[in-house]
């Protein structure tokens, strides 16, 4: 049920990617989570590995755009993956903890990604 959820969360993302407001890309790091529009990611901001207890995956993208508009694609499109919505920046998947940490930066927003285990 997971891995079709993941496959028709991915169809959506690649059939919006055709749109002007969709998602420009995903996060080097990490395979299928996107990047909202208007941010890009930051150069050697990635680091992944796997841990006894599970992977950990860090990274982080900017751009000149609201917290707010951030946070709702995130809280839709995520559920499409297979995420489910704890708070506004916390989303669990299976065992894994995503967190989003949004903190403007001047006129930029920088998001940082943190993905680990429960």
């Amino acid at each position: 049920m997971r891995k079709l959820r993941l496959l028709i969360g991915v169809l959506t993302l690649l059939v919006a990617a055709r749109s002007p407001a969709a998602a420009e890309g995903f996060l080097s790091a990490v395979e299928d989570l996107p990047l909202a529009p208007g941010l890009t990611e930051m150069a050697d901001s990635a680091l992944s590995f796997d841990t006894p207890a599970g992977r950990i995956v860090e990274g982080a993208a900017r751009g000149p755009v609201e917290a707010a508009a951030i946070l709702k694609f995130y809280g839709a499109t995520l559920p499409q993956l297979g995420w489910t919505r704890e708070d506004d920046t916390r989303f669990r998947r299976e065992t894994e903890i995503l967190r989003l940490e949004p903190t403007a930066e001047g006129r930029m927003l920088v998001v940082r990604f943190t993905i680990s285990p429960e």
